[in-house]
């Protein structure tokens, strides 16, 4: 963990960012894969990009991509006006895992939200991922809310 840095995604990182995403089941069931990169990927790279309250972050060991995570901080009226930062897409290259690359990449997102006044850390985790809530139950997170989505496809 030496070598460890975190940087703001550049769109040259795309490639290696949607890469991570298909690393496992479930991103495969969900993401585009193709040879090319799908272009609704740029243009949410793009809106990303320009939005201040939003951290792509790339994890490099030795100027390589080990990581990923999506770091978002939501202004909120509850909790007395707190600002809430939302973790997403957290990724570690396969033959990376197991080196502690993931604990690295959640304190540097702790760190990120102290900086930006944030009070509340929040992330979701698919169930399926059982090693993953167990991952976020060591760094601290504790299951309180029942996560729910509504895909906007099934209204359509």
């Amino acid at each position: 963990m030496n070598n460890l840095h975190h940087r703001k995604a550049t769109i040259n990182d795309l490639p290696t960012i949607v890469a991570l995403l298909l690393d496992d089941v479930l991103g495969q069931q969900r993401e585009a894969n193709a040879e090319k990169i799908d272009q609704r990927y740029i243009d949410a790279f793009s809106r990303i990009d320009i939005d201040p309250n939003q951290y792509l972050m790339v994890v490099t060991s030795n100027d390589k991509i080990v990581g990923t995570c999506h770091l978002t901080l939501m202004p909120s009226l509850t909790f007395t006006g707190s600002t809430r930062l939302q973790i997403e897409a957290v990724r570690v290259l396969a033959n990376h895992r197991g080196q502690k690359i993931g604990e690295w990449m959640v304190r540097e997102a702790f760190k990120f939200a102290a900086l930006n006044g944030a009070s509340i850390i929040q992330l979701t985790t698919n169930k399926e991922r059982a090693r993953a809530v167990q991952f976020y139950e060591r760094m601290g997170f504790q299951a309180t809310h029942a996560g729910m989505k509504y895909y906007v496809k099934d209204m359509l």
